[in-house]
């Protein structure tokens, strides 16, 4: 038989090929597109590899006027079908004649369903008599690849179209809404407002939460701490807690002071287990890379590559519980391999393996899991981290449970109960494999009822209740899977399009003018766009078709209806939309005042795209200051202490840092001052040009003219090292991604030219 193998990339294409041919496959060309041949049982395969989706749901020309084109039309049109990448579908075509069976081996879930359906419909009648089948795996592993090709099963065409549904509702709510906004606050062109079913929920939650922060009133409240010794200080608090009153607690504070001991009321002590962590899911993933310093986005995105990689599971699963076929040995004995070995080692010694449970078990992928061992050498940089965070997060979840020894004791002080608790480690069982999580250990001393404790010292602290914490991006993927926004795969994309479409800025997320504007309008206007009811009823609808419940256009209909009954809110309310976001857009825009006319400072865009300051009275006033060319741009309503120019926040690379506007202020210049001219003994500071790029100029231009370039991109630090060529100033350069390296700022030094010619 000849069989046809198709895969979702050429990566998992390539590794299919090796591991079915054994390592004997051989690569050749078919119009430009890679495949892998070879013979198995006497059967011929040809292997090829997809980018994902080949073919995409979009508007007919005609409809893509935003100007002209009715709105309530749009909400109701039908998308075509585009192929993406004619050249595949062409290479696969040319590859159909003698073939006997086609199988769809794309990853195995909803998207992985669609992308394989999607080529078959590309492909038309060519493939219509030919036999189907589907190839399902969770990792791509010569054991787990062996078994899916060993019980292919029939293409899930119902799952297939789950995912299609989410296409049609996502493109007409996305496309509808966002025209809307930017026509009635005229942001169009790259500034246009950009609006979606799942994303403006999920906006809304950091809206929310900000506006929570911002009206939280701060309640003051006052402890008592007394301090004891028996061997060893330790405190123990007032068996009240909080004190709402300052002269309650004073009175208690005069009543217990000039006490000299306490008596023991109660003490008792007990060792306590603290289970292990439940196995990885792909929001528990995400929101413990967080916790390490990822992004969900860029977790992701190493997490897939370690994947395609072959060194772990499917990293999009909503499973917490290990299946019973899954060999939890025969995973430790690879990981004997890996730069975990010595952990892996012991869990095998233990007397049997019995793996903690999470609540949520689906049958379609198992948790995350290493399927591979790897050394620290092999994966360096972001890949080990996950690799090592998915590997110890498997190991802590076949590991004995974590003992701690607990005590209390309840103390009276002239008739006032005072309360201390200890926690020590007695066993760090699971703890020992996953040391992400920490806990604080604080001793007591054993103490018997009825004795006296030296009495040290009993002080009153005065706090103030805080506001609740902005979310991480971990948390907020916690919070959307809560409420049903989104899913497993999609969650980390709204997150970083919120990001990139500059509503929300830092590591604790915060909405910028434009996002509190955007949801304050539709909270007033068409308050189900920004609420997660909507969204999550039709979440369960796509599920829905998944499991035969719903029909696909019966879903899309029903969608379509909610647009248009939500474009008739908002187009009532037209005008004062676009008046209030106007408004809001413009204060996100304006820095402060112009120190030179008193006009408006407010950020501008040039004609080639990049970003700078310059004043409302153009052209009579061409004060103009530079901008970096990425990242975020804040206005703090703060002023310089140096200058009196005002401030902003800039927000890059996860790094804040306010600075004053002024190029020209000798806080600027400190910390752009990169080395001394040798031309003429000025200055070498940071400077940039009219389209935003970066260089290192003198700061005796324009007498002086000496320039070197920079790198575009990644934080600059002056250091205090020379070039050992040159003897120019060395400077720091820490991008995202990369390891810090040190690069002279002559342009024209030898190590440089040398390094070129090279």
């Amino acid at each position: 038989m000849r069989k046809l193998v198709i895969c979702e990339k050429n990566i998992s294409a390539s590794r299919i090929a090796f591991i079915l041919s054994n390592g004997e496959s051989e690569k050749k060309s078919v119009n430009k597109v890679p495949v892998w041949n070879f013979v198995r049982d006497g059967d011929e395969y040809s292997v090829i590899g997809l980018r994902g989706h080949i073919v995409t749901l979009d508007y007919p020309e005609e409809l893509n006027d935003w100007d002209r084109v009715d709105l309530k039309e749009l909400a109701k049109a039908p998308p075509e079908k585009k192929v993406l990448v004619p050249s595949i579908v062409s290479a696969t075509e040319s590859m159909l004649d003698g073939v006997d069976e086609i199988i769809i081996a794309t990853d195995f879930d909803r998207e992985g369903e669609l992308i394989g359906v999607e080529v078959l419909e590309a492909l038309g009648d060519s493939v219509q008599e030919i036999p189907k089948k589907r190839a399902r795996f969770s990792a791509l592993t010569k054991y787990e690849i062996e078994r899916a090709f060993s019980e292919l099963q029939e293409i899930d065409y119902r799952l297939a179209q789950s995912a299609e549904s989410r296409q049609y509702i996502d493109l007409a709510w996305g496309a509808t809404l966002t025209r809307f906004m930017s026509l009635a606050s005229n942001k169009l062109g790259r500034s246009f407002l950009s609006v979606g079913r799942v994303q403006s929920p999920t906006l809304a939650l950091i809206v929310d939460r900000e506006k929570e922060i911002d009206d939280f009133i701060p309640v003051p409240f006052w402890e008592l701490v007394a301090e004891f010794e028996k061997d060893i200080e330790f405190r123990a608090k007032h068996a009240n807690g909080q004190f709402w009153e300052e002269k309650e607690a004073k009175d208690i504070l005069e009543k217990v002071r000039s006490a000299q001991t306490g008596k023991v009321k109660e003490f008792t002590e007990n060792d306590e287990l603290k289970r292990p962590p439940s196995p990885f899911d792909t929001t528990t993933l995400l929101t413990e890379a967080n916790r390490i310093g990822f992004s969900a986005s860029r977790a992701m995105r190493v997490a897939e590559g370690l994947y395609t990689a072959g060194f772990i599971s499917y990293p999009r699963t909503d499973n917490t519980v290990y299946p019973k076929t899954l060999s939890l040995k025969r995973i430790l004995e690879k990981l004997l391999e890996s730069s975990l070995s010595k952990e892996a080692k012991q869990i095998l010694a233990q007397k049997e393996l019995k793996p903690s449970r999470g609540k949520k078990f689906s049958t379609d992928h198992p948790p995350i899991h290493p399927v591979a061992g790897a050394t620290k050498s092999k994966l360096k940089g972001d890949k080990w981290k996950i690799y090592e965070l998915v590997t110890r997060r498997f190991l802590a979840t076949l590991a004995p449970d974590m003992v701690l020894h607990v005590s209390e004791a309840k103390l009276d002080i002239e008739g006032e109960e005072f309360a201390a608790k200890g926690t020590i480690i007695v066993h760090k069982g699971w703890s020992k494999y996953y040391p992400y999580w920490e806990t604080k250990e604080y001793k007591l001393p054993v103490m018997v009822p009825g004795e006296d404790i030296q009495l040290n010292n009993v002080e009153m602290t005065e706090d103030e209740t805080k506001p609740p914490f902005r979310f991480s991006q971990g948390a907020l993927i916690r919070e959307m899977e809560n409420l049903g926004l989104g899913t497993k795969s999609t969650r980390h994309e709204i997150i970083n399009k919120l990001i990139g479409r500059k509503y929300v800025f830092g590591k604790y997320l915060q909405p910028t003018a434009s996002g509190v504007a955007l949801i304050n309008t539709l909270e007033e206007h068409a308050k189900q766009v920004a609420r997660p009811e909507m969204t999550s009823t039709l979440e369960a609808d796509m599920l829905g078709i998944a499991q035969g419940e719903k029909e696909l256009m019966d879903v899309v209909d029903e969608s379509q209806e909610m647009l248009v009954d939500t474009l008739n809110k908002l187009e009532s309310h037209k005008e004062e939309i676009g008046r209030e976001i106007t408004e809001a857009l413009k204060k996100q825009e304006r820095v402060g005042d112009c120190k030179s006319c008193g006009g408006n400072l407010i950020i501008r865009h040039s004609r080639r795209g990049s970003r700078f300051i310059g004043c409302s009275n153009f052209p009579d006033c061409r004060v103009t200051h530079p901008l970096p060319r990425s990242g975020i741009v804040v206005p703090v309503e703060e002023v310089c202490e140096e200058c009196g120019s005002p401030k902003i926040k800039t927000v890059s690379g996860g790094r804040t840092e306010v600075i004053c506007i002024d190029s020209e202020c000798i806080t600027t210049k400190e910390r752009r001052l990169m080395g001394t001219c040798k031309a003429c003994g000025g200055d070498l500071i940071v400077r940039h040009s009219g389209a935003g790029k970066r260089f290192l100029g003198c700061s005796n231009y324009p007498k002086c003219r000496e320039t070197h370039s920079l790198p575009q991109y990644g934080l600059l630090l002056s250091t205090d090292l020379e070039c050992e060529t040159c003897g120019s100033r060395m400077v720091k350069i820490i991008s995202k991604n990369k390891k810090p390296w040190i690069l002279c700022v002559n342009s024209d030094c030898p190590t440089k030219k040398n390094s070129k010619k090279k």
